[in-house]
């Protein structure tokens, strides 16, 4: 079976559009990049081609790990506005240019260690501010705590102490862990009662 470019745009629209690869991209600090793109990315080409052998699924996973990093490489050089103002009208087609020469000569396990949100990531900082980012940020963050009901209640515990004696909770941005894990708990507690709610 041939993968056309219309599929392998189909393929990376459905990875861009994942709830959890955009959150993970975006917003997880200690993502290891080949999570998204060999491990996603991969469950999504097994879903929409199960009737493609392995080897032949790798190869549309490359493929499409490729053109997105390509195309975000491009855009990064369209954005750093290194280009003179008679050039602007042909950045794009540069970019891309400059970069898939790049690609080919690079190994697929140097694409699959770049972050194919990283570029979204810069353009979302510049149009939002720090304080919504961080609230972002907090958000996913509380998504993935994992932690026993009774551990959350100690730490939420702790963390009214911290209120009572900073004036503030504790921020799930903060760069103390300790803070961080008492606002995880508080978060977690917020997440169970959200849930219970929900039923």
């Amino acid at each position: 079976m041939l993968v056309c470019q219309q599929d392998l745009n189909e393929v990376i629209t459905a990875f861009v559009q994942d709830k959890t690869t955009i959150e993970r991209g975006l917003f997880d600090e200690e993502l290891v990049p080949e999570e998204l793109t060999q491990v996603r990315m991969g469950k999504i080409i097994k879903d929409k081609y199960p009737e493609l052998d392995d080897h032949d699924q790798e190869a549309v996973r490359q493929h499409a790990v490729a053109a997105l990093n390509l195309t975000q490489k491009a855009k990064e050089t369209l954005l750093s506005g290194a280009q003179p103002e008679d050039s602007a009208n042909t950045a794009l087609i540069d970019g891309v240019r400059k970069f898939a020469m790049d690609v080919r000569e690079l190994d697929i396990d140097l694409i699959d260690r770049i972050n194919p949100f990283g570029e979204a990531y810069s353009i979302l900082a510049k149009t939002m501010s720090e304080e919504s980012l961080k609230q972002v940020a907090a958000i996913i963050t509380a998504k993935k705590v994992s932690m026993s009901p009774d551990e959350a209640r100690d730490l939420a515990k702790r963390a009214l102490k911290f209120k009572q004696e900073r004036g503030r909770l504790p921020s799930l941005t903060s760069q103390d862990a300790w803070e961080r894990r008492m606002a995880e708990g508080v978060a977690y507690l917020a997440r169970m009662k959200a849930e219970a709610s929900n039923v």
